[in-house]
């Protein structure tokens, strides 16, 4: 079999060589005493590039997410999320588990959720109901085929909150991907929220890592609440290195993602019995449907799979395409030569 073209998730990216030389020359120190200067460059460099006053290296966005959570909530607390976000979905209920608080999910549009239905849903001060403690917000937007959020969409539904008292956190995973595609700074993208996390990894080609930013005060209670989750590292600088290179190498190269996934999606609207529209898609993530071939996703993905393609289904009917920076457009053409190929077998499987 041919090299395996991995499209399930820009999380199995390796790391770049530069990357792997800054780790073993990285200068270390035990990070929980706060001795790692590597680690703090990163924070320092994170923070700066965010436009945040400090950031918290964690290892995974789901435990990014989770920090930023049980710092801004107390217990009994609701938390507004749109009903198709991360947090919500894919982070194995941990906002009841950890924080000990109850979500309230508004349907959105492509991760937008209207400022009057953020305003419908915030509890008003009664004996009866919990206290709305956050508002969550998602961009790019995993499940609507990473979607963006602009600065006034942002701006707009965190006002709703902040006119109430209401502190409001990004999960920016892929928040470089969506300023590569607004052609904007990624501070802009992040002004109008109080914490935000982000990944390293996934596009930015990092082993392992994100960093949850915000206000000074905001990230040293937060270090706390890591500590507690066993989130506490020790020579962690080697971590960082790579990070580094993620942030000072990787984040312009993000539109080569952008340009491949465009061009994946082009072909695969051009192949009968499969429905995409390319415009729907602006970053790196696709969602494309098989329900005219009359095949399940699940047994589509397990055809590609079997032809050196991989992709994830999600949902009955649909498959997500991921580019990243491991998938060259050499590769996308290919894979789609063997989309097209398993299309037209189709009667035979």
């Amino acid at each position: 079999m041919a090299e395996l073209i991995d499209l399930r998730s820009d999380t199995v990216t390796k790391p770049t060589a530069e990357m792997r030389k800054a780790m073993a020359a990285a200068e270390v120190g035990d990070d929980v005493y706060g001795e790692d200067p590597t680690m703090r460059r990163l924070e320092a460099i994170a923070a700066e590039k965010i436009g945040k006053e400090a950031a918290m290296f964690v290892p995974s966005g789901t435990m990014g997410n989770q920090v930023a959570a049980m710092t801004h909530l107390q217990r009994g607390d609701e938390v507004i999320l749109e009903a198709e976000s991360h947090i919500f979905y894919y982070e194995v209920g941990g906002l009841a588990l950890l924080s000990g608080v109850q979500t309230r999910t508004i349907q959105g549009r492509k991760g937008f959720m209207e400022p009057a239905q953020i305003a419908a849903a915030i509890r008003p001060d009664d004996l009866h109901f919990p206290r709305t403690g956050l508002l969550c917000l998602e961009n790019t937007h995993n499940r609507a085929g990473g979607a963006v959020l602009t600065a006034e969409q942002t701006r707009v539904m965190a006002q709703v909150a902040h006119e109430r008292g209401i502190p409001v956190h990004l999960d920016g995973a892929r928040i470089f991907n969506a300023a590569i595609a607004l052609g904007t700074d990624v501070r802009e993208l992040t002004a109008p929220v109080d914490s935000v996390m982000f990944c390293l990894s996934k596009g930015l080609g990092a082993p392992v890592g994100s960093l949850v930013a915000g206000r000074k005060d905001f990230i040293d209670k937060a270090r706390k609440v890591r500590k507690l989750l066993g989130g506490g590292l020790r020579q962690s600088g080697i971590l960082a290195a790579a990070g580094i290179v993620a942030l000072e190498q990787m984040v312009d190269r993000l539109v080569e993602d952008h340009v491949n996934a465009r061009l994946l999606a082009e072909g695969l609207a051009n192949i009968p019995g499969l429905t995409i529209d390319p415009d729907a898609f602006p970053t790196n993530i696709l969602i494309c449907s098989v329900a005219k071939l009359g095949i399940s996703a699940q047994r589509f993905s397990a055809l590609l799979a079997q032809h050196g393609v991989l992709a994830n289904p999600t949902s009955p009917t649909e498959i997500r395409f991921v580019t990243h920076k491991d998938v060259t457009k050499t590769q996308i053409k290919s894979a789609l030569n063997i989309i097209n190929q398993i299309v037209k077998a189709i009667d035979q499987f």
